[in-house]
């Protein structure tokens, strides 16, 4: 009987412990209501501070991301052919000439930091050995033509937008998260059974939750995709030839395929959808069958 009763107070301060902070943040929304803002200000208010947010993510994270890579400047001197090859597909495309950097990435591959006025452009070491002047030009270009789309800026303020929406829905919906939860888990000590109705309708919330950040996740990962296959074009536009990004991109998954000795260990698996629908990149075989399409001189557009 002692156990019960200790159970039960337990379950009525949880119940009110969680009521309490749901009213308080009622509360506070009701607050902002009764103000009577002016949409147009709350929207505007709203906007900027997103606009400001996927900047400073941008500019900062950018700046602390080149700073990890531990990235050094490749002199002219050095590699005065990859320079010129730079110098000339700069000059057909609408960027600023981005600073050429190397760095050992763990791995054979080729980054663009910043934008079409301020860029980076760091190569793996690797890449040197890997591909030959054209595939290491093809590689180039197809960076390149993510500075010249400011696609870094342009995720940047994607991911803000979205965490925007997120924030806003999460506070609206607080109160009664907070109160569905409270009333749920009070009971549960109160009644000594470990399910009830109040539980079940917070999961289901965190569920549709759950759903609408799946698909908000899967239609920015699609862009990515868009994007990855844009800079695929714009690189076999500006070098004319596709085929040469297709055995780059060949070279970098062959040298990317784990390995036990001398020998590689191919991993032959199916895709998941879910995977598909969640990767940033399209497939390698699929990007190479666009750019072979492209070499045959058919328009493959851009999904």
């Amino acid at each position: 009987m002692g156990r019960r009763t200790l159970a039960v107070l337990i379950g009525l301060v949880v119940l009110a412990g969680y009521l309490g902070t749901a009213y308080l943040v009622y509360l506070v929304l009701a607050a902002v209501v009764a103000g009577r803002p002016d949409p147009a200000v709350l929207v505007t208010a709203l906007l900027v501070g997103t606009l400001l947010s996927g900047y400073l993510s941008y500019r900062f994270g950018t700046g602390a991301l080149l700073r990890s890579l531990d990235a050094r400047t490749l002199p002219r001197e050095r590699a005065p052919a990859l320079h010129r090859r730079v110098d000339g597909l700069v000059g057909r495309m609408s960027l600023d000439r981005p600073d050429l950097l190397v760095a050992s990435l763990g791995a054979p591959n080729a980054l663009a930091l910043g934008s079409s006025r301020r860029g980076a452009l760091v190569l793996d070491v690797w890449l040197f050995r890997l591909l030959d002047a054209d595939e290491l030009a093809a590689i180039v270009a197809h960076e390149l033509a993510h500075l010249e789309g400011d696609d870094g800026l342009s995720r940047a303020m994607v991911y803000a937008g979205v965490q925007t929406v997120v924030s806003v829905a999460l506070v609206v919906a607080a109160p009664v998260a907070l109160a569905l939860t409270g009333i749920g888990r009070g009971l549960v000590w109160i009644t000594g059974r470990p399910d009830n109705v109040a539980l079940r309708v917070r999961a289901a919330i965190g569920a549709l939750f759950g759903l609408a950040a799946f698909l908000v996740t899967a239609f920015v990962r699609a862009r990515a995709r868009r994007r990855e296959f844009a800079a695929d074009d714009r690189a076999a536009e500006v070098t004319g030839d596709p085929l040469a990004l297709a055995r780059a991109l060949r070279k970098i998954e062959r040298a990317s395929t784990p390995r036990i000795g001398p020998f590689r260990i191919p991993i032959e698996r199916d895709e998941h959808p879910i995977e598909r629908l969640l990767s940033t990149h399209p497939s390698t075989d699929e990007r190479v069958e666009r750019l072979a399409e492209r070499a045959k001189g058919r328009r493959i557009p851009v999904e």
